[in-house]
């Protein structure tokens, strides 16, 4: 009997492993690989927030993320920051972030990022939310992002306490 029962175990982990969600690592819509999804926490009544990840293209041609969707926001839009004339300008990737192949690209605060705009609740420290990414080539996968810290690895670009020049198109 004993025998019989230590024969089940690796069936059984097998058998887990199937139905268990994926860990962070490993995230995977197709060529792309999806490594550490976070987002911020925001204050009440933000209309406003931005979210993070690394995006890898394990495939041989060229992708891009074009944008996502989540119950939490009216749209959810790929944003790049730079520093022009002194100013911080914030614009939306309007043909989406390319993912060349054999490369990462990381979305970080400062830089390129993920937006909710119409935030319809607001971001909990300790929350997560979950995303539907949307690629040009890769299927749509749901990514559930952490919500960190109001402040969390800022690398001096906050969306709520800049002043900045925001261009929606």
């Amino acid at each position: 009997m004993k025998t019989a029962l230590m024969r089940l175990v690796p069936l059984v982990l097998l058998a887990v492993a199937c139905v268990a969600p994926a860990s962070a690592a490993e995230i995977k819509s197709g060529d792309i690989v999806i490594t550490a999804p976070w987002a911020r926490a925001t204050p009440g009544g933000a209309k406003t927030a931005a979210a993070y990840l690394t995006l890898e293209n394990k495939g041989s041609a060229a992708d891009r993320l074009i944008g996502g969707t989540s119950s939490v926001a009216g749209k959810v839009d790929v944003h790049d920051m730079t520093m022009e004339d002194g100013v911080m300008k914030m614009r939306t990737l309007e043909q989406g972030l390319t993912l060349d192949p054999g490369k990462a690209v990381t979305l970080a605060p400062g830089g390129k990022h993920l937006m909710f705009i119409d935030l319809n609740t607001a971001l909990k420290e300790g929350g997560e939310v979950t995303v539907t990414l949307q690629f040009e080539k890769a299927p749509k996968i749901d990514v559930v992002f952490p919500i960190k810290a109001i402040g969390a690895k800022d690398s001096g670009a906050d969306h709520m306490n800049m002043n900045m020049d925001h261009e929606h198109h």
